[in-house]
C-alpha cells in the first residue's frame, strides 16, 4: 500500500522533513499548515520539491472549527476555506483534513453540522478538492468516529468523507466492540487513514495526543486490528502516520523517518498486506565483542572471572576468551570513545544467516560493508539503532560459513568452569532512540519485547525494556539514561549465567577481581523483606551479592567494577524470570560513586 507521513512527525525545516521522508522510502506526505507557513518556499516550489523527491502530497491539514457554528462565523470560515483551497491547487493536493470543532460558539446540532459541511464540500468541489472530516477525541460535540460518520452520511455529498485516526479512536477505548461501527462505513467514503500508537497512560487526552504518540508497534494500542477493519471496508488510500511526540521533534529527522517507515512495513506484514522475508529468530548469543585501545585492564577482569584466552584471529588483532559457552571477542583497536573499552558487537546464532540478512534489508536495516581478508568467513552484519553491530552467525555447521574458523587456537591454561553462558546483555540507547530500538529488535530480529520498566537513578529515572527469543537464550536489555546528556554511568554490561554465584564471586575476588561495593543498608532491608537460612545473608553481605525473588524462583547476582564503559555481572537464576529491577537503584547509586578502571 501507499505510505505517507505528516510533516509534523519529523523535526527540522520543511525541506529537511521532505528529504528525510523520501530517503526513508515514503510515497507521500501530509503537509502540516504550520510547516508550510514557516517555509520560505512558495507552494509551487514545495510542489516541485516533492515531485523531485518522488513524494506525493496526500493531504493538507488541518482546517479547524468549521462546522455547527453561527452563520456569521461560518461565512468567515468559507472565506478562509476558499483561500486554502486556492493554496492547495498551487500545492497540487486534493484532500483537506477538517477536524471536529472545539470552538466555544459551536452548538450541539448534527443537522447544522451536516448542512454546513455540505456547503463547505460544495466549495471544495469547485476546486476539485475532497474534505475528510475527522472526530477529535476532545471535540466539543463530535468526539467519536462513528458520530463523525453519521454527520458525513447525513450531508450525503460526494466531496465529503471521513478521516479515521487511530489515536482519536483507540484513546477512547480499544475494545473490539468499539470498533465494530467501522464496518458500516463504505471504503470509498473513508477519504484518509491516519495512524499513531501511544503508551497506555491515564491523563488528559489532549496532552496525551500532543506529547506521547509514537509509531505503530511502539505503544499499547492494537493498531493492527483497526487497520484490518478499515481495509475490510475496501479502503485503498494511504497508510499515513500522524505522530506528535516531544522526542521526535528534537531527534534527527532522517533516523526518525526510517523508524517511522519500518513501523509501517511491520504493520503491513502483520495485517497481511505484504509478505517480506520471514523473521529468522536467533537461537542464542554466539559471542559479544569488546573493543579496547588497551587490553590489559579488561583482560585482567576476564581472567579473574575464569575466562581463558583460547584463540587468536588469523588476520585481525582480536582474541577469543571463553568459559563454557560464553565467548568474548577482545578487539584491540581504536575504541569508538576516549573512555576505553566498549561493547561493539554481538554475534547471534541464526538458523538461517542469509535469511536473517534478507529480513534485515527488507526492514530498512542494510547489511554493512566490511573489510575482510579473502580467507575470512563471509558474515553478514547489520547495525542496531545504538550502533552495536549484530552478526548473523552459524557455529559448527558444515554447510554454512563458520566464524570460528577465522581463529587459530593458542596454548592456554584451562580456566574456571563456573560460567556457563551469556545470560543477557544490556545496551544503553541514545535518549531519543529507546522506542526505535525496541521496534528494531522486534521487527528485524523477531524478538519479543517485554513491558518497559522505570528504575530510580540518583539523578533521574532510567527506562529499560528487555527483548528476548522464546526460550530466553537471547536476552537483550535496552535502557536509556536519566537525562539526554547522562551517558557516563549507564554503561553497557554483560551478564554471565552461573549455577553457584557464591563460589563464582569468591573465585573472582581471590583472583584479584573487584566487585561493586553494596551499602550495608541494602542488606538490612533484605533481612526485613525475606527470610534466609543461617549465615546466608551474611555471605551475600560479605561478597556484595544482591538478591531478589519473583513468583517463579530466586535470583542472586553480583557486579564487577566498570572498565571503560563495560561492566560484568554474575547471575544465578533459579527459575527467576526477571533481571533484578528491584536492585537496580542500589546498583546505579553505587556506580555513581565508583571510578572505572
Amino acid at each position: 500500500m501507499r505510505t505517507s507521513i505528516a510533516t509534523v512527525s519529523l523535526s527540522g525545516s520543511l525541506t529537511e522533513k521532505l528529504t528525510a521522508a523520501a530517503r526513508a522510502g515514503f510515497d507521500g506526505v501530509e503537509i502540516f499548515e504550520n510547516d508550510l507557513l514557516a517555509s520560505p518556499l512558495t507552494p509551487e516550489e514545495i510542489r516541485t520539491r516533492c515531485a523531485d523527491l518522488g513524494l506525493g502530497i496526500d493531504l493538507y491539514q488541518p482546517m479547524r472549527d468549521m462546522e455547527a457554528v453561527p452563520e456569521e462565523q461560518f461565512a468567515g470560515n468559507l472565506r478562509r476555506a476558499r483561500h486554502k483551497f486556492e493554496l492547495m491547487g498551487r500545492l497540487g493536493t486534493d484532500t483537506v483534513l477538517v477536524c471536529s470543532s472545539v470552538h466555544p460558539l459551536a452548538v450541539d446540532d448534527d443537522a447544522l453540522a451536516a448542512e454546513q459541511l455540505g456547503r463547505l464540500a460544495d466549495l471544495a468541489q469547485e476546486f476539485g478538492i475532497k474534505v475528510a472530516y475527522e472526530a477529535l477525541a476532545w471535540g466539543r460535540h463530535v468526539s467519536t468516529y462513528d458520530h463523525a460518520w453519521q454527520i458525513v452520511r447525513a450531508a450525503d455529498h460526494p466531496a465529503l468523507g471521513t478521516c479515521l485516526d487511530s489515536f482519536h479512536i483507540l484513546s477512547r477505548g480499544s475494545e473490539p466492540k468499539s470498533l465494530e461501527a467501522i464496518a458500516d462505513i463504505p471504503g470509498e467514503k473513508i477519504f484518509f487513514l491516519q495512524l499513531a500508537d501511544a503508551p497506555l497512560l491515564a491523563m488528559d487526552v489532549l496532552q496525551w495526543s500532543r506529547h506521547y504518540r509514537c509509531f505503530p508497534g511502539q505503544g499499547g494500542f492494537d493498531v493492527a486490528d483497526l487497520v484490518r477493519r478499515v481495509l475490510h471496508t475496501g479502503y485503498d488510500g494511504p497508510l499515513s502516520l500522524e505522530v506528535f511526540n516531544d522526542v521526535y521533534r528534537q531527534a534527527d529527522a532522517g533516523r526518525t523517518a526510517v523508524d517511522a517507515h519500518r513501523s509501517l512495513l511491520l504493520l503491513q506484514e502483520t495485517v497481511g498486506v505484504t509478505t517480506p522475508p520471514a523473521a529468522v529468530v536467533p537461537t542464542g548469543v554466539t559471542f559479544a565483542e569488546l573493543v579496547t585501545p588497551d587490553a590489559e585492564p579488561v583482560s585482567a577482569v576476564l581472567g579473574a572471572l575464569g575466562f581463558a584466552r583460547t584463540a587468536r584471529h588469523r588476520t585481525k588483532p582480536v582474541d577469543l576468551w571463553q568459559q563454557g559457552e560464553a565467548r568474548l571477542l577482545l578487539n584491540t583497536g581504536p575504541a569508538g570513545r576516549r573512555d576505553g573499552t566498549g561493547l561493539a558487537a554481538i554475534g547471534l546464532e541464526s538458523p538461517d544467516p542469509a535469511g536473517a540478512a534478507r529480513r534485515a534489508e527488507a526492514l530498512l536495516a542494510p547489511v554493512l560493508p566490511r573489510r575482510r581478508a579473502v580467507e575470512d568467513a563471509p558474515l553478514d552484519v547489520v547495525a542496531a539503532p545504538d550502533g552495536t553491530e549484530l552478526f548473523f552467525c552459524a557455529t559448527g555447521r558444515p554447510e554454512l560459513p563458520n566464524w570460528r574458523a577465522d581463529f587459530e587456537d593458542v596454548a592456554h591454561e584451562p580456566g574456571a568452569t563456573g560460567v556457563r553462558r551469556i545470560d543477557h546483555l544490556a545496551l544503553v540507547q541514545p535518549w531519543h532512540q529507546f522506542d526505535e530500538a525496541a521496534l528494531f529488535h522486534r521487527s528485524v530480529l523477531g524478538l519479543h519485547a517485554q513491558e518497559s520498566v522505570d528504575v530510580a537513578d540518583p539523578y533521574g529515572l532510567m527506562r529499560s525494556r528487555v527483548v528476548t527469543n522464546p526460550d530466553g537464550s537471547v536476552r537483550i536489555a535496552l535502557s536509556v539514561g536519566a537525562a539526554p546528556t547522562d551517558d557516563t554511568v549507564h554503561a553497557q554490561h554483560i551478564a554471565f549465567a552461573t549455577d553457584d554465584v557464591v563460589t563464582a564471586v569468591r573465585r573472582f575476588r581471590d583472583a584479584g577481581g573487584r566487585v561493586l561495593p553494596i551499602p550495608a543498608n541494602y542488606y538490612d532491608d533484605l533481612a526485613a523483606r525475606f527470610e534466609f537460612a543461617d549465615g546466608e545473608l551474611e555471605t551475600y553481605r560479605e561478597l556484595g551479592i544482591l538478591y531478589d525473588r519473583d513468583a517463579y524462583g530466586e535470583f542472586r547476582h553480583c557486579y564487577t567494577h566498570t572498565v571503560g564503559r563495560v561492566f560484568f555481572e554474575l547471575v544465578q537464576r533459579d527459575g527467576y524470570r526477571g533481571y533484578g529491577a528491584q536492585n537496580a537503584p542500589v546498583r546505579l547509586a553505587a556506580q555513581h560513586g565508583v571510578t572505572g578502571g
